[in-house]
């Protein structure tokens, strides 16, 4: 009898054990928490992304419950319903905001509850039925849906102020000299060609460096003179490059139409030359002054390898702007280049 007495007690006390494993899990999957939940019914009109059973319920930021239940509403495809259950003590009105907080970039969200009035009712339970509350569609979406949602509209407003746009890009680009309503002609500065035979007997090196300015001549663009001295760009045309490093390779280009290819280089290319051709721009522009001209104005100055100047000369030559046509300011400084570049050319080898 004692034998059969000890083994009643074990099993009474596996089953006792067994009960309460079962009614432990029970109260986690239904309460979740020592003190006593209230459920509601939180209905959402936009996808809600990472929202799962499980899932936190935050009021003013403190964790309250979580949520019990997610699904969707047959009757209405587009809604999403879940259920939380969160502390009865919390104070869930009709006013209370209803949102999802998404927790960095991982988008796992959290049932987010804020605030409510002191004078709204709390929501109660009728007749076996949770209250229910509407979340806020704009406190519903994620990071990436509101940024899909903005560049949506921006791409809808851009759409429908395209010409707006392009009229305020037009005027941009004629500010800083651009033209928006026709292709800029692209001109090169002419070489000359008329040269006497090549000096055989002079042997020396010289290295053309490129020239210095101003910065207003640092650009590619025709510049004209305008009242009280002022410069500006002439719209729709264009040197083929800055005008420093486009005067720099046509002068050399006019050494070596006057037979002088292996004696003069680039000041970059050439390590010890005997001398160095220095070359500063005054002026390359149209001028006003008795009608439009073209004018350019140089100083050369030879320099030798110990750094003395031994010849120096200002160059200043101006023709008259034929025609109205937007070539001809081009073709008038390019005239007046290719005189001058022949007369430098004839000077530095004569002063050598």
């Amino acid at each position: 009898m004692e034998f059969n007495a000890r083994y009643a007690v074990t099993g009474l006390f596996a089953l006792v054990v067994v009960a309460a494993v079962f009614g432990f899990v029970h109260w986690l999957k239904n309460t979740g928490s020592f003190g006593e939940q209230t459920q509601y019914q939180v209905r959402f009109t936009v996808p809600v992304s990472g929202l799962a059973n499980g899932s936190g319920v935050l009021f003013n930021g403190i964790k309250v419950g979580e949520v019990t239940r997610v699904s969707f509403d047959p009757q209405q495809p587009g809604t999403l319903v879940s259920v939380i259950s969160v502390m009865k003590q919390t104070p869930v009105r009709a006013d209370t905001f209803v949102g999802v907080d998404y927790q960095g970039l991982t988008g796992a969200a959290n049932i987010l509850l804020i605030g409510g009035s002191p004078e709204s009712p709390v929501l109660p339970g009728q007749n076996g039925i949770m209250p229910e509350l509407a979340a806020d569609p704009a406190g519903s979406r994620s990071w990436t849906q509101n940024a899909g949602r903005v560049l949506g509209t921006l791409d809808e407003l851009l759409g429908r102020n395209t010409k707006r746009f392009d009229s305020i890009l037009a005027g941009l680009e004629r500010m800083s000299g651009g033209s928006a309503t026709e292709e800029a002609l692209v001109f090169d500065l002419p070489l000359p060609n008329d040269f006497p035979p090549p000096l055989t007997e002079k042997n020396f090196q010289v290295a053309v460096s490129e020239p210095s300015l101003v910065l207003v001549f640092n650009t590619d663009k025709l510049l004209r003179e305008v009242a009280d001295g002022a410069i500006e760009p002439i719209q729709g045309v264009r040197w083929q490059d800055n005008l420093p490093n486009l005067v720099q390779a046509r002068l050399l280009q006019s050494f070596e139409n006057a037979g002088y290819a292996s004696q003069v280089l680039r000041a970059a290319d050439a390590a010890d030359p005997d001398y160095k051709l220095l070359l500063d721009i005054r002026r390359f522009q149209i001028v006003p002054a008795n009608g439009p001209r073209a004018q350019v104005h140089v100083l050369a100055r030879i320099m030798n390898r110990e750094g003395a100047v031994t010849a120096s000369r200002a160059f200043e030559l101006s023709t008259g702007v034929e025609g109205n046509a937007r070539t001809a300011d081009a073709e008038a400084l390019g005239k007046v280049f290719r005189q001058m570049a022949a007369e430098i050319v004839n000077w530095t080898i004569a002063q050598l």
